[in-house]
């Protein structure tokens, strides 16, 4: 696919490696940030992620921080929003975006769970909106959501998936707009049921993360949940849910335990403590193992 203008509104976590992905695959990139300090580490940002990489580092020079939303937007072909989980903020932020992309351009969020046919509401135009729901790196993570709304064109969503697969991406289209799209629906239902183990006294936060480390954790890359039903059987899997189903957690909202956690300040690494308490040395670790992981798993796929 011929080399496209995109435009990135935000600079964060995910916009910068968004932008960091885009570039790699040769195109030019604008990405807007308002924080002065967080514009100015934008390439340099990037850079040491690519050298970490073993990439070329120059691979940065084709992206362009911008402090005004107008210049990251005006000549875009690919507008993508990556602001805070706030659907107000959200909205404001595509209304801008609306009155100055050009009219040929394609608009997405990347939000993880805010319904894309609400945060494109006050669109004029909505047969060019989506979402494009990236994975935390998005400069190693291959999946994308493409979510599109009633009101999404198929060409749209079309040349969407398209450019997301041409720069190395594995793009999914989403057929229904629902909170969480696919994969946090599937995440977060699992977080459900640990939590609610831990609260009920099962078991503590270490055994959770080990059982799922070293049993069927092993298999997911390999081995989706439904490939594993087909694997084990139909017959074996509805056994199997007859009776453990029933007694699975059903909380419709957050449980206690987690409110709990939030309200002391247990935050998770960031603060030193969440489920399990983490030294600055074990943070360091975890965040140095995934990265190792990540790597490994991207040469593989690579070859």
């Amino acid at each position: 696919m011929a080399h496209q203008r995109i435009g990135i509104i935000g600079a964060g976590l995910m916009g910068h490696g968004i932008a960091q992905a885009f570039a790699a695959a040769g195109h030019r990139v604008d990405i807007q940030e308002t924080a002065p300090d967080r514009r100015t580490r934008i390439v340099d940002r990037v850079r040491r992620n690519l050298l970490e990489l073993g990439m070329d580092g120059a691979i940065a020079d084709r992206i362009r921080p911008r402090e005004r939303l107008e210049d990251a937007v005006q000549s875009a072909d690919i507008v993508i929003e990556a602001v805070p989980e706030d659907l107000a903020l959200k909205q404001r932020v595509f209304v801008a975006i609306e009155a100055v992309a050009p009219p040929h351009a394609l608009l997405a969020s990347n939000t993880s769970v805010i319904p894309i046919t609400r945060i494109m509401e006050p669109l004029r135009d909505k047969t060019r909106a989506m979402g494009t729901h990236w994975w935390n790196p998005p400069y190693q993570i291959p999946l994308v959501e493409v979510i599109g709304t009633a009101e999404t064109g198929e060409a749209a969503l079309a040349g969407m998936i398209d450019l997301l697969a041409s720069i190395g991406k594995m793009p999914v289209h989403v057929r229904k707009d629902v909170p969480g799209f696919i994969g946090n629906r599937l995440q977060h239902a699992l977080w459900r049921e640990a939590i609610s183990l831990v609260q009920n006294g099962v078991c503590d936060a270490e055994t959770i993360d080990t059982v799922v480390k070293a049993s069927f954790g092993r298999r997911l890359a390999i081995l989706g949940p439904l490939e594993n039903a087909d694997l084990v059987g139909t017959d074996l899997t509805l056994a199997v849910h007859e009776h453990v189903l029933p007694d699975l957690d059903r909380t419709p909202e957050p449980l206690p335990i987690l409110r709990d956690l939030v309200a002391s300040g247990r935050l998770g690494m960031t603060s030193g403590a969440g489920f399990r308490n983490w030294t600055e040395a074990q943070r360091a670790e975890v965040h140095a193992r995934l990265a190792s992981h990540l790597r490994r798993l991207d040469g593989f796929e690579r070859e």
